[in-house]
């Protein structure tokens, strides 16, 4: 499918306006709701969601003081509903020490969502010990395609992400700046993979379509603004 002139422009075009904080939290405005976006989270309920690989209530995760806080021992969370091509913004902010995922095109056919869906890597880097564009370092392509900035928040602080994903075409930004970008199924990706742990998992990065996952880690991380255009 060809993409048109406004979506290529949202995959080239700096996402400055991704940057502020929004005053009022987990809430669409007229305009986005006009414009087709969907709201996945809206501060008290985790309703959009359920435990990977599981349908009843959700576990390790709960709404606190408007923001997904995962609590520990439920494993990573999924939309319940999948996704192909979509624009999805979110913030994030990671407790010391901590690591967490955005991942996409997430099947329930393995049994680990990095067994099949790309990551949006969410991690402290300075108790890591990580450089801000290491293949690992928050906002990377996880373990593939490293950050092209260092636009990270300190620890403490909310971080904003906005996830393209068109067809083939992924580009994640990190507080207003365009970081990473790739193509899903090019030659590039696909020795990237083949290098990689990913090698082994003949079906990581090739669904085209599936769920949004949120990464239990162990660790503490909360979300908040998480909201999804379908293109």
């Amino acid at each position: 499918m060809k993409l048109t002139h406004t979506l290529m422009l949202l995959l080239s075009a700096s996402c400055a306006s991704t940057a502020p904080q929004d005053p009022i939290h987990n809430v669409l405005s007229a305009e986005q709701v006009e414009n087709g976006w969907q709201l996945l989270f809206d501060g008290s309920s985790t309703d959009s969601w359920r435990n990977f690989r599981g349908s009843a209530e959700v576990r390790g995760w709960e709404a606190r003081a408007g923001n997904l806080v995962c609590t520990g021992g439920g494993g990573d969370l999924i939309t319940k509903e999948t996704y192909g091509s979509f624009i999805l913004d979110l913030e994030w902010r990671i407790g010391p020490g901590g690591n967490s995922g955005i991942f996409f095109h997430v099947t329930e056919d393995h049994n680990a969502v990095w067994e099949t869906g790309p990551e949006v890597q969410i991690l402290d880097n300075e108790a890591h010990g990580l450089d801000p564009r290491a293949l690992t370092a928050a906002g990377a392509n996880y373990a593939l395609h490293a950050p092209q900035a260092d636009v990270v928040a300190p620890v403490g602080q909310f971080n904003r992400v906005r996830l393209i994903v068109i067809d083939d075409r992924v580009v994640h930004y990190l507080n207003g700046t365009r970081i990473v970008a790739y193509t899903l199924g090019s030659e590039d990706w696909r020795a990237l993979v083949q290098a990689s742990k990913f090698g082994a998992m003949p079906d990581y990065g090739v669904a085209g379509e599936g769920h949004i996952a949120l990464q239990d880690h162990g660790d503490e991380v909360r979300y908040r603004n998480i909201r999804i255009l379908r293109l």
